[in-house]
């Protein structure tokens, strides 16, 4: 796996401010014994967007605030990858600091399918067609999750193969492993429920939206989060 620019700059409230993303500087770490794909981290100062790598192909998920794109390039490029790449770009839900970019992205990346959770795509403004998903859906051989909480329609985006879950902001670690912002979070209820629900996954790694990559003990810290809820 790859990290770019691997220290953020995270906004607190989880909210997107007035920021241009930041230029990012690619760093290399040795990938996991057995791991059949690669992520890299995108930052964006105060947000997070990773791109998922299988041979030729990639996913993009979230694309952060407006502006985002030339960054984005940036990283497929530190990847060995190019827009023609991009097949697939998967919203974790509907705000500005995750789909702000897609703007940027969508006239670059001509090939790519848009994906969004089904009750987050009427509020996603695109101009491209967004493809509605739901729990239990498969793209790209990742898995969509339903986590609603944080907004009605957020997914997180699970590697079963390698047990990479990319958690938009159902998940967060600017201050240890937490759940959604409260401030921001649509339903508490849900989004408590959906930290349970992701804590039964076999998961190994965690790319929040906002914080760092938690790349070691993230089950347990899911676990012990979960059990706190």
């Amino acid at each position: 796996m790859t990290v770019l620019n691997s220290v953020a700059a995270c906004s607190t409230s989880g909210e997107s401010p007035s920021a241009t993303p930041s230029p990012i500087s690619p760093s290399s770490a040795a990938a996991p014994a057995g791991d059949t794909g690669d992520w890299k981290r995108v930052n964006l100062s105060f947000v997070s967007a990773y791109l998922l790598v299988r041979g030729s192909e990639v996913a993009v998920v979230d694309l952060g605030t407006p502006g985002s794109g030339s960054s984005i390039e940036d990283g497929l490029k530190a990847a060995g990858q190019t827009w023609s790449s991009v097949k697939h770009v998967i919203l974790t839900h509907q705000h500005q600091d995750h789909a702000g970019g897609l703007a940027d992205v969508v006239p670059l990346a001509t090939g790519a399918t848009i994906y969004a959770g089904e009750a987050d795509v009427s509020a996603i403004g695109s101009p491209k067609p967004l493809k509605a998903v739901k729990d239990g859906d498969e793209v790209f051989g990742l898995q969509i999750v339903g986590t609603p909480g944080h907004t009605l329609g957020h997914v997180c985006v699970f590697d079963p193969t390698t047990g990479t879950l990319v958690s938009g902001d159902a998940l967060r670690t600017q201050n240890g492993l937490e759940g959604s912002n409260p401030q921001f979070t649509a339903d508490g209820a849900q989004a408590a429920a959906s930290v349970k629900k992701l804590a039964g996954l076999d998961i190994r790694t965690i790319l929040p939206g906002h914080g760092d990559p938690l790349t070691s003990g993230a089950k347990e810290a899911l676990q012990k989060l979960a059990a706190s809820l």
